[in-house]
């Protein structure tokens, strides 16, 4: 009998063992990215992450389960048999719906795993055909109002900033975006050389111009105080040793790069591919299909541009002789997500 006992307890160790081993999850570390940061393939896994939008699905009760989960972990009184699995899938469903500072739920829309299902129609509107000069202005705002919302919803909380600097930044940005693209507009409807075909293709492609300046423009504006105050510097132990204006200026690069590079392939290959679907039989004889497959392919488009371009640079820089703090924005905008 004693030895049943030993072989079912040695084979139901075996079989947990290989339920971790299975998972192939590395050790939980509280707070800490599942995913290796110093490698760009490891940042784009992270951000595969945080912008799942299976998350958005998740129950109140499931959130419930998960934040328990954490603070037993954090107070040592996990009950045996849990996972590296199960703990890292439990801070993925915090961090998704929780803000880091006041644990409060950020409203769906504003969500980063929301990012891409509510940001996907203001695309398809923006890359619209013939568009009059109040369905630019319209989409152009409603692009850059969604982007400051997700950028309030997700700000740092911890060190509150005025409401004029968001007010700055968000009207700087829908007056970029609104003036170059209307320009943009008229300019090539003013270009006598262009066909009609011509002229409608390179109108498709006036709202990343507009979007990426807007961009540029909203970074600009809600940071261009770190220009002159600096950021913090961490030591290798993640200690404040002071602040940097050139670690600022490094950051404020970075980012604006990341801003402009975000919506290119959202707002230059749909254009692009439709220019050639439009022309095959299937949608040359049955139109209606136009807008489903636009949205198609916006969608898959979002989907793959938002993690490669906030995965291009790592949120801690190192210079020289000690590493800097670097923001990456919260939700770069596809512009559209700026």
């Amino acid at each position: 009998m004693a030895d049943t006992a030993t072989t079912a307890s040695a084979a139901a160790a075996a079989a947990a063992s290989a339920a971790n081993a299975s998972t192939d999850a590395p050790p939980f570390q509280l707070g800490k990215p599942r995913f290796q940061q110093t490698s760009f393939y490891g940042r784009f896994r992270h951000f595969l992450d945080i912008i799942d939008p299976r998350t958005l699905f998740v129950t109140e009760r499931r959130l419930r389960e998960a934040v328990q989960l954490l603070e037993d972990y954090k107070h040592g009184t996990l009950r045996p048999g849990v996972t590296n699995e199960q703990l890292w899938s439990a801070q993925k469903i915090k961090q998704a719906i929780l803000h880091p500072d006041t644990n409060e739920k950020i409203f769906m829309p504003f969500r980063m795993s929301g990012y891409i299902p509510f940001g996907t129609p203001i695309v398809v509107g923006l890359l619209l055909p013939n568009q009059t000069l109040a369905s630019t202005v319209f989409w152009q705002w409603l692009n850059q109002s969604h982007n400051a919302c997700v950028n309030y919803a997700n700000r740092n909380a911890t060190k509150p900033s005025p409401a004029s600097k968001f007010i700055q930044g968000y009207l700087g940005a829908v007056i970029s975006a609104v003036s170059i693209a209307v320009g943009l507009n008229v300019l090539v409807q003013k270009a006598n050389k262009f066909t009609p075909a011509t002229r409608l293709l390179v109108q498709r492609f006036v709202p990343f111009p507009a979007v990426a300046s807007a961009n540029v423009c909203n970074v600009v504006l809600m940071r261009y105080g770190e220009l002159e105050e600096g950021i913090d510097v961490l030591d290798g132990d993640g200690n404040l040793v002071g602040s940097s204006k050139i670690a600022a200026r490094h950051a404020l690069l970075e980012t604006a790069l990341t801003r402009v590079a975000l919506p290119m392939p959202i707002l230059v290959l749909p254009p692009a591919i439709m220019s050639m679907l439009e022309k095959t039989a299937l949608l040359q004889a049955r139109p209606r299909l136009l807008l489903p497959v636009q949205s198609l392919v916006c969608l898959a488009a979002f989907g793959l541009a938002l993690p490669l371009a906030i995965s291009l640079f790592p949120q801690m820089s190192e210079g020289p002789a000690l590493p800097w703090s670097r923001d990456t924005p919260p939700h770069p905008s596809p512009q559209p997500k700026g």
